[in-house]
């Protein structure tokens, strides 16, 4: 047998010292959630910087044939009972000043260590090849893939000088600061005041999502004037580059080089200020530290915490829990458990793996299936603190969970937003991994667990002409709009409302206590979707005229998974976004057997082909010329005119002038109608998905693909299309097509229209971008809540406030 220095010498060509540009992982195994911490610590591929943990190296050696293994095992060091706790003044994690959470203190051991027998050379010694030496310190001190991208996440990013600074017009209006005292101009509010920088106004900040915060009283002034800049009342010190300043047109906290001339123009001498104020950042931080779960669900009850195969919780990587909700749902069904967890095991994923396994969809849904579903990582963790000189550590109640960091990077690779530490709107994640998923079973599509949730969806157009016509497409899941007025509790709210104006007209707030909000059936939204729709501006091809048709809708097949997504986001008058403050009563079972599309019946006539697209065309591009020439006697351009009268339909005068004043700084104004129309035709196809999206937000189906097509399938350009074309809302260019399209939901799951309530996801928040997300799942005859980390049985789930629910169907 070869003497361990004399074997690893022989194995040289395997290791390489690390460049720069490597990435080098070495706080968690690249296929389970193995640590430096675990039992077995943690071995790292000397040739390609990944780690694995003790159960799955022997793979990596098999697959690979690297022999030579840096091992890293932590041990944890006793500490006094009395060590002093830090508050973090960082948002931001292991960083000088950031998060530190009181966490124990680790040992750290490093061995050499090569493959197979596991012949062992301790690190640090002068013995070992240089080159050895070179490429373990390297690795040990460079940061870790895992720990680069966290911090750089976290970490607040650095302020930039505001383009508005340097030239900012002040008004001499007389207005002095006085040095305390302070109050919003327009409310009551003492605290989170802004001092505008331009008429040096004090006003209120915004609202926060939970209630808290201001009245929006400075967000208002900007609005009404333009004035860019404002600096938090309570934050000035001595040291100007801590004030917090904003910049409104800039959204973002920034920097302001003549701040303290600024300041000066309204008496405040900064030099004597004391501060009294959080800076944004830092409410910010006090928010993330002190976040109180009693105030958003289940408030007040003592939850029993439950450990074991499926009650993994998973860590909160930062306004990560639209992910971790998402996912502990999608995983307590039966198409993806199966999938990822009971016909695939960790190695065999690891072995069709590509060379990195991190970039692997398909091992990183396997490594978080095993790890949520296992039971391997769910046990009570232990204390953070251990008293000095203990036997062993004490245990909690709670878990530790699993941080699902490579599943996050590896999903977000094709989406930038689910990359950043922003909150995001769960529905969207859940399309996304689901298109994911599918994109990535393409080739087997009996593998494909996404297709337990796709269904089709059949709409039937009634045209004047007594024709009709079907359009058919796919989807995975059914979004339903509220209708408050089916809400069974009129009363109440009446008896309410006229509390709530009798109370507004003594200057009192109701109570939260008195609040009465609208109950609204499930069966109601359900029926919304299927209820008749006038469609105006369709374009019928039997009268070669646009005209009003009736559309109506239903499933032609019903998915093993119903999906239910409520849209609480409308779109008020004036397109102001508002959440509907809504519960909706949800049974248990549902039967939706009565929404299964007829397809065309006995007697019904189809709707011809559009066979001359040119002259069809050319109809739908011709303008009044009495309303044109009305516009052109008004002083307007005469192309411009065309296009008001042609994108209103000809509906008169008034309408085109409405339509042209809103509209006169587009950049396609001056584009010839003949070459809008080749546009239109390049742009007729919209991604579907991109659809769904829109309609998450709240927008109709039919602008949402006016406005994919106007924006070239873009849908920040889409979404501020709506907003910039209220008139849209008025006319369709949905055109329909006959049965004679194939159908949507061939070789699709279908079976009877009785489901059973096993999942839902609910949301706290002005809007899907911010807030919080929860799930409450059926598991094992009773609900249980998933809060990030914290798992345990369900008292009071709630049932009527779920964002998404999840039904599942059931055998006939």
């Amino acid at each position: 047998m070869l003497d361990p220095m004399d074997l690893l010498r022989s194995n040289l060509s395997r290791v390489r010292i690390p460049e720069p540009t490597n990435r080098i992982y070495k706080q968690e195994c690249c296929v389970s959630f193995a640590t430096p911490k675990s039992e077995g610590g943690l071995f790292i591929d000397m040739s390609t910087f990944l780690a694995f943990g003790k159960d799955c190296v022997d793979w990596n050696y098999e697959k690979t044939g690297n022999p030579v293994y840096l091992h890293i095992k932590q041990t944890k060091k006793l500490v006094p009972e009395d060590r002093p706790l830090k508050k973090p003044t960082l948002l931001a994690i292991g960083v000088d000043g950031g998060f530190d959470n009181n966490e124990p203190e680790y040992e750290e051991a490093h061995n050499i260590v090569i493959l197979p027998s596991y012949v062992s050379l301790p690190f640090p010694s002068v013995e070992l090849p240089e080159k050895v030496r070179l490429a373990v310190d390297a690795i040990l001190m460079a940061e870790g893939a895992e720990r680069k991208e966290q911090l750089a996440l976290w970490t607040a990013d650095k302020k930039e000088i505001s383009a508005y600074a340097m030239s900012l017009q002040q008004i001499d209006n007389g207005v002095i600061i006085p040095r305390s005292g302070w109050k919003c101009s327009k409310c009551d509010k003492t605290e989170n005041l802004w001092l505008n920088l331009t008429d040096g106004m004090i006003l209120c900040g915004r609202k926060n999502w939970d209630g808290t915060g201001g009245n929006n009283h400075a967000i208002e002034h900007y609005k009404e004037t333009g004035y860019p800049l404002a600096v938090k009342l309570g934050t000035i010190t001595a040291d100007l580059e801590g004030a917090d300043v904003f910049s409104y047109p800039e959204d973002d906290s920034v920097l302001d080089p003549l701040l303290a001339q600024h300041l000066a123009f309204f008496g405040i001498d900064f030099s004597s200020l004391q501060k009294t104020e959080m800076t944004t950042a830092e409410r910010e931080l006090d928010q993330n530290t002190n976040f109180d779960w009693n105030r958003i669900q289940e408030s007040g009850q003592e939850v029993e915490p439950l450990f074991g195969p499926g009650y993994t919780g998973l860590v909160n990587l930062g306004n990560s829990c639209y992910l971790a909700s998402t996912m502990q749902v999608v995983f307590s069904t039966q198409s993806f458990h199966s999938r990822y967890y009971l016909s695939q095991s960790l190695k065999a994923a690891f072995e069709t793996a590509p060379a990195d396994p991190t970039v692997d969809l398909n091992m990183q849904l396997t490594k978080l299936a095993h790890g949520m579903l296992s039971g391997k990582y769910s046990f009570p963790a232990s204390e953070k603190i251990d008293i000095a000189n203990a036997a062993a550590p004490m245990s909690s109640s709670k878990q530790e969970g699993i941080p699902p960091r490579m599943f996050k990077a590896v999903i977000a690779a094709s989406h930038p937003e689910f990359s950043s530490m922003r909150q995001q709107d769960a529905l969207e994640f859940f399309l996304h991994l689901l298109d994911q998923v599918e994109r990535v079973n393409a080739g087997h599509p009996e593998l494909d667990p996404s297709r337990s949730f796709k269904f089709g969806i059949e709409e039937r157009l009634f045209c004047p002409s007594g024709k009709v016509a079907y359009n058919r497409r796919g989807d995975y899941i059914l979004s339903l709009n509220i209708p408050l007025h089916e809400a069974t509790n009129k009363d109440q709210l009446e008896a309410f409302n006229k509390l709530k104006a009798e109370k507004k007209a003594e200057g009192k707030e109701v109570s939260g206590d008195e609040i009465v909000r609208p109950r609204v059936p499930l069966e109601a939204c359900l029926a919304s979707f299927s209820a008749p729709e006038e469609v105006h501006g369709f374009y019928s091809t039997a009268l070669k005229t646009k005209t009003t048709a009736v559309k109506t809708a239903g499933l032609t097949s019903f998915p093993d998974y119903l999906v239910l997504h409520m849209r609480k986001f409308v779109m008020e008058e004036g397109w102001v976004p508002k959440k509907l403050d809504v519960y909706i009563d949800v049974p248990d079972i549902i039967d939706i057997s009565h929404m299964r599309s007829r397809g065309i019946q006995p007697g019904e006539e189809l709707l011809p082909e559009a066979v001359d697209e040119g002259k069809v065309e050319s109809e739908k591009l011709l303008a009044n010329e009495e309303i044109v020439a009305q516009l052109v006697s008004m002083g307007f351009n005469h192309l411009h005119c065309q296009k008001a009268a042609i994108n209103t339909s000809n509906a008169g005068v008034e309408e085109a002038m409405n339509w042209l004043l809103s509209h006169m700084d587009d950049p396609d104004i001056d584009f010839p109608i003949s070459q809008e129309a080749e546009n239109a035709e390049a742009l007729s196809f919209v991604d579907q998905s991109k659809v769904d999206t829109l309609i998450s937000f709240g927008f109709q189906e039919d602008i949402s693909r006016r406005a994919l097509r106007a924006s070239g399938g873009d849908i920040e350009k889409a979404t501020d299309w709506i907003f910039s074309n209220p008139d849209a809302a008025s006319s369709s260019d949905m055109d329909a097509t006959t049965s004679s399209t194939p159908t949507a939901d061939a070789g699709l799951p279908d079976g009877g229209g009785r489901y059973r309530l096993i999942g839902l996801v609910s949301h706290i928040g002005t809007s899907t971008q911010c807030g919080h997300y929860v799930a409450h799942i059926y598991k094992d005859g009773r609900w249980v809540i998933f809060n990030d980390d914290k798992v345990g049985a369900s008292i009071n789930p709630p049932k009527d406030m779920g964002y998404l629910y999840f039904f599942e169907r059931l055998s006939s």
